[in-house]
């Protein structure tokens, strides 16, 4: 049964993490849109065309300022391949864009500092790039479907064809597309806030400590397999294992957690298989895989 001690120490946390993710996402969010006025997709697929060195690298850096979750990002890769560029950078694209993204970024960084921060995004940035080049150099290109290269059909969208529409204020318009994105964000967000503030308030840490903690070996591989059919934004999974973590979840775990539930959702998975065969699905699946255990089993080798 829950104390009054334990309800006030659950609601305070969910209030301040409520109020703090809240802040941040709008933030960020808005300076990520003011950043793409000036970073058109026509330029991203100029960059991301590059078959040289440069190209897989600034496939990761565009990335982080695109799409915020892994479902977002396919509708842009459609565009990256109907605009014909490179596949290798735009698998580095799809791999880094839902984990690198300022949103993740920043939440880290307030959530679990600078070092743990730094030490996933080089992780995720270097395995990204890697995985992206070898898929090409392997041939997988030829698992896209052939539908996947086709334009799709246009129309007027509700206005009259030929007739230029009125165009609103810029500046507003980035804010109504961030207060949108924030609205549907929002249920999985209070609801990763609201979970991790529960097991923050009235979870044992032995408990926790005994099955996600540093002295289980299969801590890291597990999380990053549950991290997959996990259905909440990688934002709330951050946001619940904030608690976990100071019950004594290993950072490695919380990683693997992240990197498995952001890089390859479920939703994804089935939004991807409209675009690749199965053979580039799997291949898809074994990167996101074994880079959360990687980063996990590494971090917590050597901090």
């Amino acid at each position: 049964m829950m104390t009054m001690e334990t309800l006030q120490s659950t609601l305070g946390m969910f209030a301040f993490l409520a109020a703090e993710i809240t802040v941040l996402f709008l933030v960020i969010s808005y300076l990520v849109g003011v950043l793409q006025q000036y970073i058109p997709p026509e330029k991203i697929r100029s960059i991301l065309s590059s078959k040289n060195g440069k190209g897989y690298v600034m496939a990761a850096f565009l990335g982080a300022i695109t799409p915020f979750c892994s479902c977002s990002t396919i509708p842009f890769l459609k565009g990256l391949i109907r605009a014909q560029a490179g596949f290798g950078t735009m698998m580095v694209f799809l791999f880094a864009s839902p984990l690198l993204n300022p949103m993740i970024i920043g939440l880290f960084a307030v959530t679990f500092g600078l070092e743990v921060t730094a030490y996933y995004f080089a992780s995720a940035l270097v395995i990204s790039v890697v995985a992206g080049y070898l898929l090409e150099k392997l041939g997988f290109e030829k698992y896209l479907k052939p539908s996947t290269y086709e334009e799709p059909a246009k129309s007027c969208c509700g206005t009259t064809c030929g007739t230029k529409p009125v165009e609103e204020n810029k500046w507003l318009k980035i804010w109504r597309g961030v207060w949108k994105d924030f609205k549907t964000a929002m249920p999985y967000i209070f609801i990763g806030v609201g979970v991790g503030s529960l097991i923050y308030g009235a979870i044992p840490a032995e408990w926790i400590a005994s099955i996600a903690g540093e002295d289980n070996p299969f801590a890291i591989p597990l999380a990053a397999v549950i991290g997959i059919p996990l259905y909440i934004r990688a934002e709330a999974v951050i946001l619940l294992s904030a608690p976990l973590m100071a019950k004594g979840m290993g950072v490695g775990t919380v990683m693997a957690l992240v990197i498995g539930s952001a890089g390859a959702s479920l939703t994804e998975v089935i939004m991807l298989k409209s675009m690749f065969r199965n053979q580039m699905i799997l291949a898809f699946l074994a990167v996101v895989l074994g880079m959360a255990i990687l980063t996990g089993y590494t971090y917590q080798m050597f901090f």
